[in-house]
């Protein structure tokens, strides 16, 4: 990445436009906060995924702190992994800034993000599950991913699949999230049924030895279903970030054929001007 002297001089020399110089200052753009964060403010426009702020190991304050910054230049701030005490410093920080929850994620800011065409399908296993496929479903949505969610359809009760994979066709997803716990069957089952790929989310839901996520995980890194990738344990932001990218790319590549075809149709046929000519 250039320094911003380098940047600078490309544009007095004229080698860059303004515009691009802009757009490269805004890719490599960090600001620093107090002394306790680096934020990456332009991960957005480099990567196609926000700055998300993890409140685990951070004091209220500090998260709080976080948002408000971020907030300066963006409208809305996703908080993974955050407290009641994180929520309450945000509240009496910003009293006057929306906030909503997705599973273990806060949603600070107002506004939705502009749909990108791309689709992610979210499933999960239990009811327990829930937090973490909130958070993954969080992600995905701010990336501007339209989601399809089937909740507590996980292998206790394999027939419960039979709707939702009857609702997958007409949606027609081009990546999804299965969240699960216990044994962590359920990715495996649904990556054996799908032709898109899954991403696997295993949770720190079930009893005893194993119960927290350790069974899960490594029941999903063996699995014999091809196309199934995983996560780590409680990873919704993993999760949610690699499926939407997934989506956005696809949406992308379905645009390009009928951008192609469109250009085509508006060029004259060179032929069919020249009989004219003639005619």
């Amino acid at each position: 990445m250039q320094k911003l002297e380098e940047i600078l001089n490309a544009v007095a020399t004229g080698d860059i436009s303004p515009s691009t110089a802009a757009s490269r200052l805004k890719t490599t753009e960090v600001r620093y906060l107090d002394g306790y964060a680096v934020l990456d403010a332009g991960r957005a426009a480099r990567k196609g995924v926000p700055e998300i702020v993890y409140a685990r190991g951070k004091t209220p304050e500090q998260v709080a702190g976080i948002c408000a910054a971020l907030l300066d230049t963006a409208e809305r701030v996703l908080v993974s992994a955050a407290a009641s005490e994180h929520e309450a410093a945000i509240r009496g920080a910003l009293p006057d800034t929306p906030l909503r929850e997705s599973g273990r994620a806060l949603i600070v800011g107002s506004g939705t993000p502009a749909r990108t065409g791309g689709r992610v399908a979210a499933f999960c296993a239990g009811t327990s599950d829930l937090p973490a496929l909130g958070e993954a479903v969080a992600v995905v949505e701010e990336m501007g991913v339209e989601v399809m969610r089937f909740h507590d359809v996980g292998v206790a009760g394999i027939h419960r699949l039979a709707g939702p994979l009857e609702d997958l066709a007409s949606f027609d997803p081009d990546c999804l999230i299965v969240a699960a716990g216990m044994e962590g069957a359920l990715p495996s089952v649904v990556s054996g049924l799908v032709a898109v790929p899954v991403i696997g989310l295993p949770t720190s839901t079930g009893y005893g030895l194993g119960g927290d996520g350790t069974a899960a995980i490594l029941g999903m890194l063996q699995t014999c279903s091809p196309g199934l990738s995983v996560v780590n344990v409680d990873n919704g932001v993993g999760a949610g970030t690699t499926a939407a990218l997934i989506a956005n790319r696809a949406a992308q590549t379905r645009e390009a054929p009928h951008a192609a075809t469109r250009t085509a149709n508006s060029t004259p046929d060179p032929r069919e001007n020249g009989a004219s000519s003639r005619r």
